[in-house]
């Protein structure tokens, strides 16, 4: 699980317990302005290949580290895909963040930029 923290202008992704271990990484420092957005899409984090790794995949009970699939660098940690957020990036290392978060909808909220009033 990754506990998503805003500070000032970054984004804070602090990998929890275990899967600091088996994701290779405890933590990612992401300016805002480099988050497109997020979604979930159970069909992208439901897929059988994930790519080649730098981490640890074990099929239905856990995906973290680095992965690399169709040319891109995508940081997994996902042992719960109903809790899985897809952050979209861009100039970063990664082209995305694929996380399980405690409250998804509240992720969201966070990280998707809320249209102007009309």
């Amino acid at each position: 699980m990754v506990e998503v923290k805003p500070q000032g202008d970054v984004v804070v992704f602090n990998v929890q317990g275990m899967h600091k271990l088996w994701a290779l990484k405890s933590q990612l420092t992401i300016p805002r302005s480099h988050i497109r957005g997020a979604r979930q899409d159970a069909k992208a984090v439901g897929r059988w290949w994930k790519g080649w790794r730098v981490g640890t995949h074990v099929p239905g009970l856990l995906t973290a580290g680095t992965f690399y699939f169709e040319g891109q660098q995508i940081f997994w940690d996902v042992a719960n895909i109903d809790h899985a957020v897809i952050i979209d990036l861009y100039d970063e290392d990664y082209h995305q963040l694929i996380i399980e978060v405690a409250d998804p909808a509240a992720v969201l909220a966070l990280l998707n930029p809320t249209p102007p009033a009309a």
